[in-house]
């Protein structure tokens, strides 16, 4: 599986700008703009699955120099105490320690924990799918895909694709990285704080619990610079928006409980859905990029669904995860077992790193996410994400109404 080891046919698609500004992708006809209007830089259908989705909650520090007292308190009923926490103790992992049910969730903000140097030497989670799981149950999987050669999205990030980002989080491994994307909050218009990624990303799945000093950082490394330009960076170079820490958190049941380093029976539902805080000051995430997009629930049928593209950030080699690419293809599918929901997959070098990253297609003219990176093979040559219906749907409701204010 995929992850960051803590990894548009029919119309022409476009991504609408608020600016009016379109790129074209010639190799696929695409019009493929992510973004969109800029504040200025410094500052399956679950396939008639019905199980219920777990929401994870938690909260950090508006102010990020204390915790809250409801985090405090939440720590404090796993024995957990807040200054011993901030003073290291989240890198027990333990796992009477490690908190794993989606109520558990817990993320303070920890000031100037995510450095530069520490973001630059973030691992991807090298989990990958075995090639006998990849074809299981090829009576409703179509035949791998041709590889397609990831490429660089155009610079800077903040005019190309906005709202595409990495998750930082660390792991019982090490510090880890995902990619994400801002998505619209339906109950608050324009201020949205809500991040979509991989539940993966978030949360070990059955075999442990919740990730911890979960951030987002939209337009990582704004201008693509490579690794000798970025060694003398600062801060600001490398997060021009800045980093928003994951206050809360939701992912699904299905993942929380059978989610394993292959993807196992939960990577049809290995999504999550983050609401974050700027680290410092106060305006929402989507005022602060200048844009966010909507998520697609219909769950076409991959042949009607037209052509998709993956953006991410690839850590894994040949890549070193500074560098946003994308991929564009018509999906396939993918079933990893008859109880499952079809997957969509399409051609794709990008390694792990990119796992988390939005897939989007466009509805009459508008660019919407309609999956995320989830699995892929040891080879590199496709990935594969869930379908987002009901239970995507209800967890990402549930953030907005639940938490989306806050």
């Amino acid at each position: 599986m995929r992850s960051t080891r803590p990894s548009f046919a029919g119309s022409r698609p476009s991504f609408a700008s608020s600016r009016g500004r379109r790129r074209i992708l010639a190799a696929t006809g695409l019009v493929a703009a992510l973004a969109l209007t800029a504040t200025a830089c410094d500052s399956g259908d679950d396939n008639a699955v019905d199980k219920p989705a777990a929401t994870g909650s938690g909260a950090s520090g508006g102010d990020k120099l204390e915790i809250p007292a409801d985090i405090a308190d939440k720590l404090k009923e796993h024995g957990i105490d807040v200054d011993d926490w901030k003073d290291g103790a989240w890198k027990n992992w333990d796992k009477d320690e490690w908190l794993s049910e989606a109520q558990d969730f817990v993320n303070p903000v920890i000031e100037d924990l995510w450095k530069p140097e520490r973001m630059k030497s973030a691992k991807d989670p090298d989990k990958t799918i075995s090639a006998k799981d990849a074809s299981a149950d090829q009576g409703v999987s179509d035949p791998a895909p041709a590889p397609v050669t990831a490429t660089r999205e155009n610079t800077p990030y903040h005019d190309n694709a906005a709202p595409v980002g990495k998750v930082f989080f660390d792991s019982p491994e090490g510090s880890m990285v995902c990619s994400g994307t801002v998505v619209k909050d339906p109950r608050n218009p324009g201020r949205s704080n809500l991040v979509w990624t991989a539940g993966h990303c978030v949360h070990a799945g059955g075999g442990g619990g919740w990730y911890r000093n979960i951030a987002f950082a939209p337009a990582y490394n704004d201008l693509g610079k490579s690794e000798a330009e970025l060694a003398d960076a600062t801060q600001q170079e490398i997060t021009p928006y800045g980093q928003f820490w994951a206050d809360w958190a939701s992912t699904s049941n299905e993942w929380i409980q059978g989610g394993s380093d292959s993807g196992g029976a939960g990577a049809a539902y290995d999504y999550a859905v983050l609401h974050v805080k700027p680290e410092s000051g106060s305006k929402s995430l989507e005022e602060t990029v200048g844009t966010a997009l909507d998520v697609d629930f219909s769950t076409p049928a991959a042949a009607d669904a037209g052509t998709m593209g993956a953006w991410g950030y690839p850590a894994a080699p040949p890549y070193n995860g500074l560098i946003m690419h994308k991929c564009v293809d018509r999906p396939g599918r993918l079933s990893l077992g008859s109880t499952l929901p079809t997957m969509y997959r399409i051609g794709c070098t990008m390694t792990g790193g990119s796992s988390g990253g939005g897939w989007f297609r466009v509805i009459d003219g508008k660019t919407v996410l309609v999956s995320n990176t989830s699995i892929g093979p040891a080879d590199n040559t496709w990935l594969a994400g869930p379908q987002l219906g009901q239970g995507a749907e209800t967890i990402y409701d549930n953030m907005s109404k639940e938490y989306g204010d806050k």
